[in-house]
């Protein structure tokens, strides 16, 4: 089959990306697929190209709400009319017609909760899959540093489903991780392919900084001089926010702030207007960048430190995806590692809040068998988000203990296990970004991920020697507020504060 065909037929690309061409070939022989493919490289394509090309509907499981909205948007966008996200965005109504008419979908999107409602599984059986794709496939791994419990529960969905064809997609995901992937999904036989998380067209920076004020300016200064368009990351919504005011007050022109706190319909006018050049400069939280199209990001600078090797991967591999030279900078300050030890504690429940649940149970045994009538009230009482609640309720319903109070002994040590992986992965990106400063910080990561550096790289990291200038634009070409009126993004501006007024 000439791929490169299809490939221009329905993409309008000329050539594959490193990994896709290989991926797709094992699919279309019929072979279970696990691709380690680095960030940047398209992974999306290898399912999207695929599903033309096989027989039945194609369904992909996701954990994020953006990712799966930015995949849908981009083959609607593609002409792409017969694809389908359930998610929390569609109503009931609309789900229930969405589901009542499935077979009329080619590209199904689902969360992994989703999978647990038995109607959805009973539906989705009564169609022709033609291939069940896993992506963000390290979050199976209890080792992972993004585990989702849910994930778990994928190789008895595919049993449930018939054993369909599967591809199971990451771009981050150390030896250790895969194992635990390929164990919990069952597959039998596979194909595997495992590519370099090297990104050698990106270039990296981490610069020490004394005081938040000296990072605040240092930061004004690398956008004013910088090439865009680039992506700043913070960890708190509300510093992204006053960081894109505080840039608009110096007069840089083109930026604004997103993060998961902002209302659906102004995060997606921001990235199209990020896609499309009206913005240059996006200060964003984590929420941003999953599955963003955008070839010709220069830079990405982080404001505060990730949680994990990983993730920092995942979030500077958003930068040069047209394979040019581009940027990435850490600004760190001593101190700077104990947000990401507070939000690894948040994201988990507190012992004092699996107390209170514990006894709340007591109070309350006929809440031991059914819990689904009582969720509401037990999650709100207790103080726990959603991701929190669901860890609870997936231990207990999944626990084997013979009582209650060893079923929640059991339920402590798993959240215990799970901060200490966390406070790990922080400790690991935490020394990543320190001295010794003879030690190449390319080669440090792939030493992270089992690999070794093989190819010398131009303006490589910090360490090796970077000519930053070359990364610099001319202050003529520039454009500050001061300098002209966008009545685009003027526009844009007056839509969105009218959007967060309502």
């Amino acid at each position: 089959m000439d791929l490169e065909f299809h490939l221009e037929k329905h993409f309008n690309y000329t050539s594959f990306r490193v990994g896709q061409k290989e991926v797709i070939t094992s699919i279309l022989d019929g072979k279970h697929t696990i691709a380690m493919l680095p960030t940047g490289t398209g992974k999306s394509l290898c399912y999207q190209l695929s599903g033309y090309l096989l027989k039945g509907q194609i369904v992909i499981i996701s954990p994020l709400l953006s990712l799966m909205q930015d995949q849908v948007e981009q083959l609607m966008m593609n002409g792409e009319k017969s694809v389908i996200a359930f998610n929390s965005f569609l109503t009931q109504e609309e789900k229930y017609q969405a589901l009542l008419h499935l077979n009329k979908y080619k590209f199904i999107f689902l969360s992994p909760e989703m999978l647990q409602s038995e109607s959805i599984i009973k539906r989705l059986g009564e169609q022709q899959i033609g291939l069940f794709v896993i992506d963000e496939a390290h979050c199976i791994s209890q080792w992972g540093y993004d585990f989702r419990p849910d994930y778990l529960k994928l190789g008895d969905v595919r049993e449930k489903l018939g054993n369909p064809l599967t591809l199971a997609l990451t771009a981050t995901a150390t030896p250790e991780v895969k194992e635990d992937l390929i164990e919990s999904l069952g597959l039998g036989n596979w194909n595997e392919f495992i590519y370099s998380v090297d990104r050698p067209n990106i270039s990296l920076s981490v610069e020490t900084i004394s005081s938040y004020q000296d990072k605040t300016e240092r930061l004004v200064e690398l956008i004013k001089n910088l090439k865009g368009p680039g992506i700043i990351y913070f960890s708190s919504k509300k510093v992204s926010e006053q960081m894109a005011v505080l840039l608009k007050e110096r007069g840089i022109d083109k930026v604004m702030a997103y993060h998961g706190g902002m209302e659906q319909e102004s995060r997606v006018l921001i990235q199209q207007q990020f896609l499309h050049g009206q913005l240059d400069i996006i200060c964003a939280t984590s929420a941003f960048g999953m599955g963003i199209n955008k070839g010709n990001i220069r830079y990405v600078i982080h404001f505060h430190m990730p949680l994990q090797l990983e993730s920092y991967l995942q979030e500077i591999g958003r930068a040069g995806r047209d394979g040019l030279k581009s940027l990435a900078v850490l600004l760190y300050s001593p101190g700077d590692e104990q947000l990401p030890y507070q939000l690894a504690e948040s994201e988990l429940p507190s012992e004092a809040q699996i107390e209170w649940i514990y006894q709340w149970f007591v109070e309350h045994d006929e809440a031991v068998k059914n819990i689904e009538p009582f969720e509401n009230e037990v999650r709100r009482l207790a103080g726990l988000t959603d991701i929190q609640w669901r860890m609870i309720k997936n231990y207990l319903c999944e626990s084997e203990a013979a009582s209650l109070q060893e079923n929640f002994l059991q339920l402590k040590i798993f959240i215990n296990q799970r901060l200490q992986i966390k406070r790990k992965k922080i400790n690991e990106m935490h020394m990543w970004a320190q001295p010794p400063y003879e030690e190449c910080r390319r080669k440090k990561i792939l030493k992270y991920f089992k690999e070794d550096k093989t190819i010398e790289v131009e303006d490589c990291c910090d360490q090796c020697g970077i000519d930053l200038a070359s990364f610099y634009t001319d202050s003529d070409n520039h454009k500050t507020a001061e300098d002209a009126f966008d009545w685009k993004r003027h526009l844009a501006e007056i839509l969105l504060i009218s959007e967060r007024s309502e």
